[in-house]
């Protein structure tokens, strides 16, 4: 197959537009987004080609930003065969490789609930996931199908983050990091040690890719997918290998 082709005829899929809302990411723009109809098929075939057309996965639904004239969200990945590490990159590894990596379902799990509710708390009580709730964990990041996983990261049994992320015939898909916000792991950039332990992961099951959602060239939070290089971007429906700020176009 290749991994800029997708192969499962999408154009019989149906959609749905969201109403306008506020922008998540750049503040005084309203944004759509495209939704996959409920009622369809959710199977890995569809699955599979919607992410190379920039779809991400959210709970039970598949989506990506449709905007009337504005196209400042961009799909990117890390060609995995590809990617060199850079030094901080490689520090960040040696620093973490005491943790054990444990993978499991994505279900839900009281101890990873409890991270996730301090992480939210400590990181994010200004942003849409904030109060988090048991609800809204489980419709966010629980989905009892067989591509959707959970990594732990475990030191000497203490679970200190928790990667959420899809497998793909093309390559895994980053859902959501949520990792124990003491400042006492701080020097472990344990969201940046998930990315590399994906990449990692991918390489090992001879996946091409590791998925990283959206990337907007103005929009602080996005700016460190930067670091991962080379980086490919989706321009219509092709992957082009290309520098973020090289070609990007932005509200």
């Amino acid at each position: 197959m290749s991994s800029n082709t997708p192969q499962h005829p999408v154009r019989d899929l149906r959609f749905f537009l969201t109403v306008p809302h506020a922008c998540s990411y750049l503040e005084g723009h309203e944004a759509t987004t495209l939704f996959l109809d409920p009622q369809e098929s959710h199977s890995q075939g569809v699955y599979d080609a919607l992410a190379l057309l920039g779809f991400r996965r959210s709970g039970r639904h598949l989506y990506r930003p449709h905007c009337e004239g504005c196209s400042a969200c961009l799909s990117v990945r890390i060609p995995v065969q590809d990617f060199q590490p850079s030094r901080s990159q490689r520090r960040i590894r040696r620093r973490n490789a005491d943790l054990r990596l444990i993978e499991r379902p994505a279900l839900f799990d009281s101890e990873h609930y409890a991270l996730y509710e301090r992480y939210i708390h400590a990181r994010h009580s200004d942003g849409d996931m904030f109060p988090p709730s048991h609800e809204q964990y489980r419709t966010f990041l629980t989905l009892d199908e067989h591509y959707s996983r959970l990594m732990e990261f475990r030191l000497d049994g203490r679970l200190l983050a928790v990667s959420a992320f899809d497998h793909l015939e093309h390559g895994l898909s980053a859902i959501y990091t949520f990792f124990d916000p003491d400042p006492q792991w701080d020097r472990r950039s344990l969201g940046t040690y998930a990315v590399l332990s994906l990449v990692k992961e991918a390489y090992r099951r001879d996946l091409p890719h590791v998925y990283l959602g959206y990337w907007i060239q103005n929009c602080r939070k996005m700016a460190y997918k930067e670091a991962y290089q080379p980086l490919e971007v989706l321009d219509g429906r092709h992957w082009r290998r290309t520098l973020p700020t090289a070609n990007v176009s932005s509200k």
